[in-house]
Protein backbone atom coordinates (compact mmCIF):
# COMPACT_ATOMS: atom_id res chain seq x y z
CA UNK A 1 0.00 0.00 0.00
CA UNK A 2 1.28 3.42 -0.91
CA UNK A 3 -0.05 6.27 1.20
CA UNK A 4 -1.16 8.97 -1.27
CA UNK A 5 -0.53 11.95 1.01
CA UNK A 6 2.37 14.32 1.43
CA UNK A 7 3.87 14.59 4.91
CA UNK A 8 2.15 17.88 5.72
CA UNK A 9 -1.22 16.38 4.79
CA UNK A 10 -0.55 13.43 7.10
CA UNK A 11 0.18 15.88 9.90
CA UNK A 12 -3.11 17.72 9.30
CA UNK A 13 -5.15 14.52 9.04
CA UNK A 14 -3.62 12.95 12.15
CA UNK A 15 -5.79 15.00 14.51
CA UNK A 16 -8.92 13.36 13.08
CA UNK A 17 -7.89 10.06 14.67
CA UNK A 18 -7.88 11.61 18.12
CA UNK A 19 -11.11 13.45 17.39
CA UNK A 20 -12.83 10.16 16.50
CA UNK A 21 -11.26 8.38 19.47
CA UNK A 22 -12.35 11.15 21.87
CA UNK A 23 -15.97 10.66 20.79
CA UNK A 24 -15.88 7.32 22.65
CA UNK A 25 -13.09 8.08 25.12
CA UNK A 26 -13.09 11.80 26.09
CA UNK A 27 -9.73 11.50 27.86
CA UNK A 28 -8.10 11.37 24.41
CA UNK A 29 -9.27 14.82 23.36
CA UNK A 30 -6.31 16.36 21.57
CA UNK A 31 -5.68 20.11 21.68
CA UNK A 32 -2.07 20.36 20.58
CA UNK A 33 -1.04 21.63 17.18
CA UNK A 34 2.72 21.62 17.60
CA UNK A 35 3.85 18.96 15.17
CA UNK A 36 6.55 19.22 12.54
CA UNK A 37 9.25 17.50 10.55
CA UNK A 38 12.49 17.47 12.49
CA UNK A 39 15.28 19.58 11.07
CA UNK A 40 17.50 16.77 12.31
CA UNK A 41 15.79 14.04 10.26
CA UNK A 42 18.98 12.59 8.79
CA UNK A 43 20.86 12.34 12.10
CA UNK A 44 17.65 11.08 13.72
CA UNK A 45 17.46 8.31 11.13
CA UNK A 46 21.09 7.34 11.66
CA UNK A 47 20.31 7.08 15.37
CA UNK A 48 17.44 4.71 14.53
CA UNK A 49 14.60 6.99 15.69
CA UNK A 50 11.49 7.95 13.74
CA UNK A 51 10.38 10.77 16.01
CA UNK A 52 10.65 12.38 19.41
CA UNK A 53 8.91 14.78 21.72
CA UNK A 54 10.86 17.87 22.61
CA UNK A 55 10.74 17.76 26.43
CA UNK A 56 11.13 21.54 26.74
CA UNK A 57 8.53 22.73 24.20
CA UNK A 58 6.29 19.61 24.11
CA UNK A 59 6.59 19.80 20.32
CA UNK A 60 6.25 16.53 18.40
CA UNK A 61 9.05 16.12 15.88
CA UNK A 62 8.91 13.47 13.17
CA UNK A 63 11.62 12.02 10.94
CA UNK A 64 11.02 13.61 7.53
CA UNK A 65 12.76 10.97 5.43
CA UNK A 66 11.24 7.72 6.68
CA UNK A 67 8.82 5.83 4.41
CA UNK A 68 5.37 7.38 4.21
CA UNK A 69 3.63 4.14 5.17
CA UNK A 70 5.18 4.47 8.65
CA UNK A 71 4.41 8.17 8.98
CA UNK A 72 0.77 8.07 10.27
CA UNK A 73 1.48 5.76 13.21
CA UNK A 74 4.67 7.63 14.09
CA UNK A 75 2.82 10.95 14.15
CA UNK A 76 0.03 9.49 16.29
CA UNK A 77 2.61 7.95 18.66
CA UNK A 78 4.32 11.33 19.16
CA UNK A 79 0.94 12.98 19.69
CA UNK A 80 0.18 10.40 22.38
CA UNK A 81 3.29 11.65 24.17
CA UNK A 82 1.88 15.18 23.90
CA UNK A 83 -1.28 13.93 25.61
CA UNK A 84 0.86 12.85 28.55
CA UNK A 85 1.53 9.18 27.81
CA UNK A 86 5.25 9.09 28.54
CA UNK A 87 5.75 5.32 28.56
CA UNK A 88 6.63 4.07 25.09
CA UNK A 89 4.29 1.08 25.19
CA UNK A 90 1.42 3.34 26.21
CA UNK A 91 2.23 5.88 23.48
CA UNK A 92 2.35 3.01 20.98
CA UNK A 93 -1.04 1.77 22.17
CA UNK A 94 -2.72 5.19 22.23
CA UNK A 95 -1.30 5.92 18.77
CA UNK A 96 -2.71 2.60 17.58
CA UNK A 97 -6.14 3.44 19.03
CA UNK A 98 -6.13 6.82 17.27
CA UNK A 99 -5.14 5.10 14.01
CA UNK A 100 -7.85 2.43 14.07
CA UNK A 101 -10.52 5.00 14.99
CA UNK A 102 -9.39 7.34 12.20
CA UNK A 103 -11.94 8.00 9.44
CA UNK A 104 -9.22 7.55 6.80
CA UNK A 105 -8.52 3.99 5.60
CA UNK A 106 -4.79 4.67 5.17
CA UNK A 107 -4.44 5.66 8.81
CA UNK A 108 -6.38 2.57 9.88
CA UNK A 109 -4.13 0.43 7.67
CA UNK A 110 -1.06 1.99 9.32
CA UNK A 111 -2.47 1.21 12.76
CA UNK A 112 -3.41 -2.38 12.06
CA UNK A 113 -0.16 -3.23 10.28
CA UNK A 114 1.79 -1.60 13.11
CA UNK A 115 0.02 -3.80 15.66
CA UNK A 116 0.39 -6.89 13.49
CA UNK A 117 4.13 -6.36 13.18
CA UNK A 118 4.61 -6.08 16.93
CA UNK A 119 2.48 -9.18 17.52
CA UNK A 120 4.34 -11.18 14.86
CA UNK A 121 7.69 -10.15 16.34
CA UNK A 122 6.55 -11.27 19.78
CA UNK A 123 5.27 -14.56 18.39
CA UNK A 124 8.57 -15.14 16.57
CA UNK A 125 10.41 -14.88 19.89
CA UNK A 126 8.03 -17.20 21.75
CA UNK A 127 6.96 -19.79 19.18
CA UNK A 128 8.84 -19.83 15.89
CA UNK A 129 6.69 -22.59 14.39
CA UNK A 130 3.44 -20.67 14.99
CA UNK A 131 5.09 -17.51 13.70
CA UNK A 132 5.91 -19.22 10.39
CA UNK A 133 2.31 -20.44 10.07
CA UNK A 134 0.82 -17.00 10.71
CA UNK A 135 3.37 -15.21 8.54
CA UNK A 136 2.17 -17.23 5.53
CA UNK A 137 -1.33 -15.83 6.10
CA UNK A 138 -0.24 -12.19 5.93
CA UNK A 139 -1.13 -10.34 2.74
CA UNK A 140 1.84 -9.97 0.37
CA UNK A 141 1.30 -6.20 0.15
CA UNK A 142 1.68 -5.88 3.92
CA UNK A 143 4.87 -7.93 3.82
CA UNK A 144 6.13 -5.70 1.02
CA UNK A 145 5.53 -2.63 3.19
CA UNK A 146 7.36 -4.31 6.07
CA UNK A 147 10.29 -5.07 3.77
CA UNK A 148 10.38 -1.47 2.48
CA UNK A 149 10.63 -0.25 6.06
CA UNK A 150 13.34 -2.79 6.91
CA UNK A 151 15.32 -1.85 3.79
CA UNK A 152 15.04 1.84 4.63
CA UNK A 153 16.41 1.42 8.16
CA UNK A 154 19.20 -0.89 6.97
CA UNK A 155 20.51 1.90 4.72
CA UNK A 156 21.13 4.00 7.83
CA UNK A 157 22.73 1.37 10.05
CA UNK A 158 26.06 2.55 11.38
CA UNK A 159 28.60 1.66 14.08
CA UNK A 160 27.33 4.41 16.40
CA UNK A 161 23.71 3.21 16.47
CA UNK A 162 24.27 0.93 19.51
CA UNK A 163 25.65 3.92 21.42
CA UNK A 164 22.56 5.98 20.57
CA UNK A 165 20.31 3.08 21.56
CA UNK A 166 22.13 2.65 24.88
CA UNK A 167 21.91 6.39 25.58
CA UNK A 168 18.18 6.41 24.85
CA UNK A 169 17.73 3.27 26.94
CA UNK A 170 19.41 5.04 29.87
CA UNK A 171 17.25 8.13 29.30
CA UNK A 172 14.06 6.04 29.41
CA UNK A 173 15.17 4.24 32.58
CA UNK A 174 16.00 7.57 34.22
CA UNK A 175 12.45 8.64 33.39
CA UNK A 176 10.77 5.76 35.26
CA UNK A 177 10.56 3.33 32.33
CA UNK A 178 12.32 0.42 34.01
CA UNK A 179 12.50 -1.71 30.87
CA UNK A 180 14.10 1.09 28.88
CA UNK A 181 14.05 0.66 25.12
CA UNK A 182 12.41 -2.77 25.49
CA UNK A 183 9.28 -1.00 26.74
CA UNK A 184 8.21 -0.29 23.15
CA UNK A 185 7.52 -4.02 22.71
CA UNK A 186 5.25 -4.17 25.75
CA UNK A 187 2.50 -2.72 23.59
CA UNK A 188 1.66 -6.32 22.66
CA UNK A 189 0.15 -6.97 26.11
CA UNK A 190 -2.05 -3.89 25.73
CA UNK A 191 -3.06 -4.92 22.20
CA UNK A 192 -4.03 -8.42 23.32
CA UNK A 193 -6.01 -7.12 26.33
CA UNK A 194 -7.83 -4.59 24.14
CA UNK A 195 -8.62 -7.25 21.54
CA UNK A 196 -10.11 -9.51 24.22
CA UNK A 197 -12.31 -6.68 25.51
CA UNK A 198 -13.47 -5.73 22.00
CA UNK A 199 -14.24 -9.31 20.99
Amino acid sequence: VDIPYEREEIYKKSFLGYESLAASFPQFEFNYTSLKTSTYSTPLTYMGFSGYLNPITNEAQVDGIMPLNKMPITVLHEQAHQLGYAAENEANFVGYLAAIHHPDAYFRYAGYTFALRYCLNELAQRDRESFEIYLKKVNKGILKNYQESTDFWKKYENPFEPIFAKTFDTYLKANQQKQGIKSYNYVVGLLVAYSQIEN
